[in-house]
């Protein structure tokens, strides 16, 4: 069967932010910028370069930051016309270029339950087709965007795909952990799924990267899946229920550079990672730190 196009993509940024308080209390950390753009925009960027034409955002009931950013403010490029401020008005057109084409939803998860939970919540509007996914604390700063590689991979295997990325073993503990068959460059077919193993535990190099191609039928085992005994519903268990019961899951080794900002340490390296290869602030910032060793 030929596999459909994926036009549409589930976004959750839900979350508490708990690790980055108190300035969560103030600012979603999607919101945190990444040089002078929020990391929700690489993302949106990411999902609109791959072709993308329709977002889904699982928010949470009081999660109104998101909405005042996505709506146009005639009000506001009045005034920078009013007081000539050409490039302040240039960058704000150049976001609202990258939102044209786009259509935009909104699913609401009540209570913080685990990220197969946030993702279950958009189940009907993701409708029966496949879908993407991406969590809104993963950056990629990739010749080819993300998402695209595994839309490419999808097109092969039409199955359900996994982004994966290879870090040191004293970094896998903290992630979930895939057990591989390795059918091409970049590509692999996944045997079993060991959420955050133990030191003996760890079966490779590659862990799981929050970017995901899903299929109707993650949804229904979302649906039926069993809380964990803290209460929530971990994708990578539903992952694994599915492999036990002989459905395909297959793995993209992710090209680029994987930026984390999910906690205070990843987003900060991620910062100056971008700000130091920015073209505009790239050279000045590198002379300022030379100053201040």
């Amino acid at each position: 069967m030929e596999p459909q196009e994926i036009k549409k993509v589930i976004i959750p940024i839900a979350g508490l932010g708990t690790r980055f308080l108190p300035l969560s209390l103030a600012v979603s950390k999607e919101f945190f910028p990444l040089v002078d753009k929020p990391i929700i925009q690489y993302v949106i960027e990411e999902a609109k370069k791959s072709g993308i034409t329709e977002i889904v955002f699982v928010v949470s009931p009081k999660q109104k930051m998101i909405l005042n950013y996505l709506k146009k403010d005639p009000e506001l490029e009045k005034l920078l016309i009013k007081r000539k401020k050409d490039q302040q008005l240039k960058e704000l057109k150049e976001f609202e270029m990258v939102l044209s084409g786009i259509s935009i939803s909104f699913a609401i998860q009540k209570n913080p339950l685990g990220d197969g939970h946030s993702i279950l919540q958009a189940a009907k509007l993701a409708g029966n087709e496949p879908v993407a996914v991406s969590f809104g604390d993963d950056v990629m700063d990739a010749q080819e965007p993300a998402l695209g590689q595994l839309m490419n991979i999808f097109k092969t295997c039409n199955a359900p795909v996994i982004g994966l990325k290879s870090l040191p073993k004293d970094k896998i503990p903290a992630y979930g952990n895939v057990v591989v068959e390795k059918i091409a460059t970049n590509l692999y077919k996944i045997k079993k799924i060991i959420e955050k193993p133990t030191p003996e535990q760890i079966q490779s190099n590659l862990v799981i990267v929050g970017k995901y191609i899903l299929t109707p039928e993650v949804f229904t085992y979302l649906k039926k899946a069993k809380p964990s005994q803290k209460g929530e519903i971990i994708l990578g268990e539903v992952f694994d229920t599915m492999l036990n019961d002989g459905l395909p899951l297959y793995g993209c080794e992710i090209k680029g550079e994987w930026l984390e900002c999910g906690d205070k340490l990843k987003w900060l390296k991620s910062f100056f990672y971008m700000a130091l290869k920015d073209p505009v602030f790239g050279k000045d910032l590198k002379e300022y730190l030379k100053k201040i060793k």
